[in-house]
């Protein structure tokens, strides 16, 4: 790639960076939601002119980043239907999302002209019944349903060889911070659209790291809620059991708002959403946004084996200056604690994850398809086949389909064997962070990056990860704050005042970017002299 070329992103780039300005002199690039809403109340900023300004970026990066699968070829017309709501509102108060665009993982479903395909060709043309839970209250919120986000195929449920942030629809999603860089998955494009200012707020769901793992590389907040909490109805599942929606933005505040549009009951998700109804907050749970948010609270610390860093890091380092901060802020650290099963927690085969999420996948895909209007596939056997038969579309035989086939080879129904392994891996829960919680009289435990998915995942507890620093080569890492079932309150209030205090979050070196693109456009095929706009015709 030219010099020129590299000089024309760069522009392209540093008339983005300023191609908002308010009379308030902020850039659109760091907003907050609040920041957006103020600029609308003072008449300085529309709806239409932010869906521009991300249509622009998403152009722009997205042959880059490939954050962004599919955008909503309505989006202008419903950014300027929310601009006359808000020019003709009379008295009261509008939601805090109304004319806020928003991305949704492809994995959650929209009524509307874009896919819900999981990432796989397979689900291309679909046609779903009705919106997601979650998008529906979106939409009665007013927000702006801006696309779909890329993600690691079929929610890294596909092959164990699958790259996170791979999917055979957009390929492969790229790490903004570190191009060469793993982004995590599954909901990798919800994460790296709202790091490299492709969207300001995003959906992703999470079976067990899905949302915590790529918010902590690439250093964005994202919120695992408790499971319930949020309808999981339209999502295209893996295990009911385990999965859950959460939202991703550059701040805590941002999360937190669109927290409070998406919990809830919905008759499509009863059971689930009925089950925690009482945990939701009188007021909702932006009153938790407190500075003095730490003060009081006693956080454990489980030392082994979330804190074994390898040899010469930096991060220990780091670590014990975040936990340094949150003694000074107020929070009482209980240290050097121990979950006694931990190591069988983490080996999914003993705990019994690894065969929930085989055989409730078969059993939750197949309603789910054959639940859908019209699909080109109506069951997981014919998606294995799908991808057999199309083995240059779905990149079959250099990743494979093993972890599909073993779900297949499952009963397909929920028996005696079933329940005995879910009451299993409830035991594991109980038996350790649930005792380690309660006989320590925790809020929360503070753990680097976010391994510690697996504790909260198996027990259907909530976790919220804020950026945390940087190794020396610029890789992100975030802190994880995991509490129990229906502890959002205590765990935004620690998360938010944890952020307020170390702001760690820098932006991405678009700078870093253009230096690595010529090694992209060669390993892409791009030949020497393309241009942006060359590399952008094939979006």
């Amino acid at each position: 790639m030219s010099s020129f070329s590299y000089l024309v992103i760069l522009l392209v780039l540093t008339i983005n960076v300023g191609l908002i300005q308010t009379g308030h002199g902020f850039s659109i690039h760091e907003a907050t939601i609040e920041d957006i809403q103020q600029a609308f109340k003072d008449k300085t900023l529309t709806s239409r002119k932010l869906v521009e300004f991300y249509l622009q970026q998403i152009q722009a990066l997205n042959p880059l980043l490939k954050a962004v699968i599919e955008v909503n070829p309505d989006i202008l017309d419903l950014a300027d239907q929310a601009d006359k709501e808000r020019s003709n509102f009379k008295g009261g108060a509008l939601s805090g999302m109304h004319g806020i665009p928003i991305l949704i993982k492809d994995n959650i479903a929209t009524k509307d002209k874009l896919n819900t395909s999981c990432g796989s060709y397979a689900l291309v043309g679909s046609v779903v019944p009705r919106d997601a839970g979650v998008v529906a209250k979106l939409r009665k919120s007013g927000a702006l349903i801006m696309g779909k986000a890329s993600m690691t195929e079929w929610g890294a449920m596909r092959a164990t060889k699958l790259p996170g942030g791979w999917c055979a629809v957009s390929g492969q999603g790229r790490n903004p911070y570190i191009l060469s860089g793993n982004p995590c998955g599954s909901s990798s494009g919800s994460a790296i659209a709202v790091a490299g200012y492709l969207i300001i707020i995003s959906l992703g769901t999470e079976t067990d790291g899905s949302i915590l793992c790529p918010c902590s590389f690439n250093s964005v907040c994202g919120i695992k809620p408790t499971l319930g909490l949020c309808s999981r109805s339209g999502m295209i599942p893996i295990s009911p059991t385990l999965d859950t929606v959460g939202p991703i933005g550059k701040t805590v505040t941002d999360a937190v708002y669109v927290l409070d549009e998406i919990v809830g009951y919905d008759e499509f998700d009863s059971e689930a959403t009925n089950s925690t109804k009482h945990f939701i907050p009188e007021g909702g749970y932006k009153q938790f946004l407190k500075k003095d948010g730490l003060v009081g609270k006693r956080i454990g610390v489980v030392r082994a084996p979330f804190y074994n860093f390898p040899a010469g890091s930096t991060l220990p380092k780091l670590f014990a200056g975040h936990i340094e901060t949150l003694k000074q802020a107020g929070a009482v650290i209980v240290d050097n604690l121990a979950i006694t099963n931990i190591n069988s927690v983490l080996n999914s085969a003993l705990s019994g994850e690894a065969q929930v999420e085989k055989f409730e996948l078969k059993v939750a895909l197949n309603a789910y398809l054959e639940g859908l209007v019209s699909s080109p596939v109506r069951s997981l056997a014919e998606v294995i086949a799908f991808n057999t038969k199309n083995p240059s579309l779905e990149k079959t035989p250099a990743y494979g389909q093993e972890l599909l086939v073993a779900a297949q080879k499952t009963s397909g129904k929920i028996g005696a064997a079933e329940i005995k392994v879910l009451e299993k891996m409830k035991k594991f829960d109980n038996d350790g962070f649930v005792s380690l919680m309660n006989k320590h009289n925790l809020d929360a435990v503070v753990t680097p990056g976010s391994r510690f998915s697996t504790v909260l995942a198996i027990g259907g507890h909530p976790g919220i990860n804020v950026p945390a620093g940087y190794e020396p080569n610029g890789m992100p890492i975030g802190i994880t704050f995991g509490g129990l079932r229906g502890s959002e309150p205590k765990l935004i209030e620690i998360s938010y005042a944890f952020e307020q205090l170390t702001l760690a979050r820098k932006p991405p070196s678009y700078q870093m970017l253009t230096k690595t693109l010529n090694a992209v456009a060669n390993k892409d095929g791009i030949a020497s002299g393309d241009s942006l706009v060359e590399m952008m015709s094939s979006y």
